[in-house]
């Protein structure tokens, strides 16, 4: 068992029970969380913004700080461990609205 703390823009899957993972601070980040419990994977992201398509040198360096690149990689992690999509299930947390004259992130 251990505590693994994600900062902004980590990606983190375990198959261990017992394994906490957590994150800090999401503010209008988003921390998305993913669990199979038959085979028990669990996996976690602390992503920044929605599209990579705005800093494609960032995305290649940290896929976890875009959803469209940390969110399959986070699904590609689970599965290779062992998960199934069909029983994955998930949770999002944060996203608060502090600043967005254009409307970028209303749902």
């Amino acid at each position: 068992m251990s505590l693994r703390v994600l900062g902004i823009s980590e990606i983190q899957v375990s198959k261990t029970p017992g394994d906490i993972l957590i994150t800090y601070s999401l503010g209008s980040c988003i921390g998305l969380t993913i669990y199979d419990p038959v085979v028990k994977i669990g996996g976690m992201i602390h992503y920044m913004l929605p599209l990579s398509k705005i800093a494609p040198d960032k995305a290649r360096a940290k896929p976890g700080m875009f959803a469209d690149t940390g969110i399959p990689l986070l699904l590609k992690k689970a599965l290779e461990l062992g998960a199934a999509k069909d029983r994955l299930i998930v949770k999002a947390v944060g996203g608060s609205q502090l600043m967005d004259q254009n409307k970028v992130f209303n749902i």
